[in-house]
């Protein structure tokens, strides 16, 4: 299982990493759309595909993943 997330994590795009960095602040939909400068339909395709390729259940999951293997910083 941890072999099959290293191997999607790196096919992460910046984007879909940006919006789980942002997610991973406590920033919702919304607010990454506006920090972004998407839309929030477009951050919602991100964080969806970030969680297919991390092979997570929500974005919750996703994030923690995303932290694990170092893909995002900042989180304790």
């Amino acid at each position: 299982q941890r072999e099959d997330t290293k191997s999607s994590v790196e096919m992460l795009s910046p984007r879909e990493r940006e919006c789980l960095q942002w997610t991973a602040e406590g920033k919702t939909n919304w607010e990454c759309a506006m920090i972004l400068g998407l839309t929030e339909r477009t951050v919602r395709f991100y964080l969806e595909s970030a969680r297919h390729k991390l092979g997570a259940v929500n974005t919750t999951h996703a994030v923690n993943r995303a932290g694990r293997a170092n893909l995002i910083s900042g989180l304790p």
